[in-house]
């Protein structure tokens, strides 16, 4: 989140202001903040400051020496805390692991049902945080053989939960058969967890099921809640008529949607360039006393016009949203620079830049990585390069988005040497890469006709674990065909319709 160190009244004018001169994105700056300038700083020293230091007394030496000494002193003292405090944690980090391990030890018929409640609670709902549900389960298993265990609905409802975002819905409804047995109240909520299981995994006609199974259980009735998670599955896979259809049962039901809700559609309009019906549910949701836009109501608004190019639009939407009293975030900003950078309006993301330095807006990885993009594409290296140094000096981790960007610019500019660099960076770093870098690094060597170097893409990809992919082919395909060795080309393709025939997953090029 951003953190705004200035009164939210002091903040500028919004984007579409009549007065270009007064308003912080729309005015025509040749010069960024010298923050994104790549220049290097100046010293200077003065020898009649010197001359002071040398003249002192005797006395006044001896007084430094003294608060020199205690200042020493001090130091190993916070050291020596430093290093107690420090094996302090690893002892009880030690003793934790070796507890937990206890856990996995003790299975079968002569497993101990004595174990400490603190450690098995804490394993199982570190394993449910981590969504590593095999051993959530395990766990789960031994809590229930302890002595002390009693039947809790809360702990079904989270693993069950945890079982949808592992899109795991059988072994959701399992939890949910086995809780029934144990003789726990079922509520909204766990038919709500059960219900969110199912949709998750696109299993809509389910889901839908167990709404209608709520709708006849006088005590397990659907809510806002229920209504909103199956509406955000049904948008999710285009089913906008299934979405509307909700939202009508919703109101006649008496159930208010709320800004949630709102958002939900509002956003799955937007990505899907429905304009019409996206304000349509804002005008709705503006007609709602009891449901206010937030800033992810602008966000998403913002989003849809500005990756559509209408970058006026979008403006006016800021313009309107600031009006109503909704502060922008660290992800508005995002936004806007994503927009203005695709429109390759290097002046208006630079003014944004500024303001974000300006109020203290601090950077992520998705804002180093759309500006990176943004300058990257067009040809300014200098500047991409001078931010990538930025973003490492305030230990950001690079991601493999901000690789890919780094290497399509070097591609496009025939900088064969500044790959290098870039895998020599994925060589001393455990950054998680996936077949889109590869494609992008195929697609860069392609460029500079680095033939060789292109085929040896498939041998990093391999040693990495990563699958080639039909476009790593067509890549290769094409900038065979593109250096004029079309002999290379056609036999890549007859390799690819030969896999794609026998469901090869990769053709062998070796």
């Amino acid at each position: 989140m951003a953190a705004n160190s200035t009164p939210t009244n002091s903040l500028p004018p919004a984007i579409n202001h009549p007065n270009p001169n007064n308003h912080v994105f729309l005015r025509q700056q040749r010069a960024t903040h010298p923050k994104f300038q790549c220049s290097s700083p100046s010293s200077s020293s003065s020898s009649s400051t010197d001359g002071k230091f040398m003249e002192r007394s005797p006395h006044e030496g001896r007084m430094d020496i003294a608060k020199l000494k205690v200042k020493e002193a001090g130091e190993r003292k916070e050291e020596v805390n430093r290093k107690i405090a420090s094996q302090k944690a690893i002892s009880v980090i030690l003793r934790r692991e070796a507890t937990k391990a206890v856990i996995e030890r003790k299975r079968g018929p002569n497993n101990s049902k004595k174990l400490l409640p603190r450690t098995v609670l804490e394993a199982l709902h570190e394993r449910i945080t981590a969504l590593r549900w095999e051993s959530a389960l395990k766990v789960f298993e031994l809590l229930r053989e302890q002595l002390w265990y009693r039947p809790y609905p809360g702990m079904y409802i989270k693993l069950i939960v945890m079982l949808g975002k592992c899109k795991q819905p059988e072994k959701a409804y399992e939890l949910f058969r086995e809780m029934i047995e144990e003789g726990c109240e079922i509520s909204h909520e766990s038919y709500t967890a059960l219900l969110s299981a199912y949709s998750r995994s696109g299993l809509l006609d389910k889901a839908f099921s167990i709404l209608n199974e709520m709708k006849n259980s006088p005590d397990c009735q659907p809510d806002v809640h229920t209504y909103s998670i199956l509406i955000k599955s049904c948008l999710q896979v285009f089913a906008f008529n299934k979405a509307q259809t909700l939202l009508s049962d919703m109101v006649t039901r008496g159930i208010k949607p709320n800004t949630i809700t709102y958002n939900t559609f509002i956003d799955a309009y937007g990505k899907a360039k429905m304009f019409a019906e996206m304000e349509s549910i804002l005008v709705e949701m503006l007609s709602d006393d009891g449901c206010k836009p937030d800033v992810w109501t602008m966000n998403s608004t913002l989003r849809a016009f500005g990756t559509s190019g209408q970058l006026e639009t979008m403006e006016k939407c800021y313009e309107k949203f600031q009006g109503a009293g909704i502060q922008p975030n660290i992800q508005t900003f995002n936004i806007l620079l994503d927009s203005y950078g695709k429109a390759e309006s290097y002046e208006k993301m630079s003014a944004v830049m500024e303001y974000m330095h300006k109020y203290h807006y601090t950077w992520t990885i998705v804002t180093y990585n759309i500006v990176i993009d943004a300058f990257g594409r067009a040809g300014n290296l200098k500047q991409m390069e001078h931010l990538f140094r930025l973003m490492r000096s305030e230990r950001i981790k690079p991601s493999c988005v901000t690789l890919c960007s780094l290497v399509r610019a070097y591609g496009q500019a025939g900088k064969c040497e500044k790959i290098d660099g870039v895998l020599n960076i994925v060589g001393n770093s455990d950054i998680m890469l996936d077949t889109v870098f590869y494609n992008c690094l195929m697609d860069a060597y392609g460029r500079m006709e680095c033939f060789a170097e292109m085929k040896k893409v498939l041998g990093m990809m391999e040693q990495r674990g990563c699958k080639p992919d039909k476009t790593t082919y067509r890549t290769m395909a094409r900038a065979y065909s593109d250096g004029g060795m079309a002999n290379h080309a056609r036999e890549i393709q007859d390799l690819i319709r030969t896999a794609e025939a026998s469901k090869r997953t990769r053709p062998d090029l070796r």
